[in-house]
């Protein structure tokens, strides 16, 4: 059965992987047996992350790429198949809500700032099609290989204040049923292409509106906490395992589905 859930000699491309999510997931993977290919904007962040999965004891190798230049995505992936003959995993972590695309808790959505939202949108939308178009390109000329993208509880219904970074989430849980559904019938069932939906977790991109400078919850919070049925935040590595067995042979049936990790804040009317 373990071997089931296994995705030891995978090689694994993860996306914004010098970030606190990306992160988690590689030395998850690198645990796991995976060879690891991370991939960021900066060549920083990838040094300190490279260093900290060889260290674990894997394989693993830091390439520079912007998610949002096709040029960029194909060195990658030319590298990667020089290296090491194939694309088995592609986790599309790099994303997230920006600034100037968060309204504040007095403004409408005529005060939104459309440079911010066209920003949010374009790197949470096109930051996941594009490397699917790349990637998946190779996945479909070997006849396998494993998408995760990342969606939202904003796509499930409405969330204040961040409009722009909630459209492109929902465009993200119907584009990974377009792509799987078109990729399985036209190049085979060993292609799959799914998505989780995370719920509340506090990293440096949502920590300010979350909490408090002393540490107390705060207003938004507070109303997070009283929708979800386990009465808490999520810790990071509580999503490692969900897109391990979305990438494993136990979910060889499974494509286009998109799985809420949330605490059952999904499944909770408040009431």
């Amino acid at each position: 059965m373990n071997e089931m859930f296994s995705i030891a000699g995978k090689v694994a491309i993860i996306s914004g992987a010098g970030g606190v999510l990306g992160g988690s997931i590689a030395k998850s993977f690198i645990k796991a047996g995976a060879k690891v290919v991370a991939i960021d904007i900066r060549q920083e962040n990838l040094d300190i992350r490279v260093k900290e999965l060889t260290d674990l004891g894997g394989e693993a190798i830091g390439v520079i790429g912007n998610v949002l230049d096709i040029e960029s995505l194909e060195k990658v992936a030319e590298t990667v198949v020089e290296k090491w003959g194939s694309i088995d995993i592609l986790l599309n972590i790099a994303g997230g809500n920006i600034p100037s695309a968060t309204l504040s808790a007095d403004q409408c959505f005529f005060d939104m700032d459309l440079e911010g939202w066209n920003k949010a949108t374009n790197l949470n939308m096109n930051g996941t099609v594009y490397p699917c178009y790349v990637f998946g390109k190779v996945m479909a000329k070997q006849g396998s290989g494993s998408i995760i993208n990342i969606s939202s509880m904003a796509a499930y219904s409405a969330i204040t204040r961040v409009a722009g970074y909630s459209a492109a989430k929902a465009a993200i849980t119907n584009f990974t049923q377009w792509l799987a559904s078109d990729l399985a019938i036209k190049f085979g069932d060993r292609i799959r292409v799914n998505a989780i939906a995370p719920g509340f977790f506090i990293g440096d991109q949502n920590r300010n509106i979350l909490i408090n400078p002393d540490g107390s919850l705060t207003e938004r919070s507070v109303k997070v906490i009283a929708k979800t049925p386990m009465r808490r935040f999520g810790e990071i590595e509580e999503l490692n395992g969900a897109i391990q067995f979305l990438c494993s042979d136990a979910a060889s049936f499974i494509t286009g589905a998109l799985l809420p990790v949330d605490g059952g804040f999904s499944a909770f009317s408040g009431v």
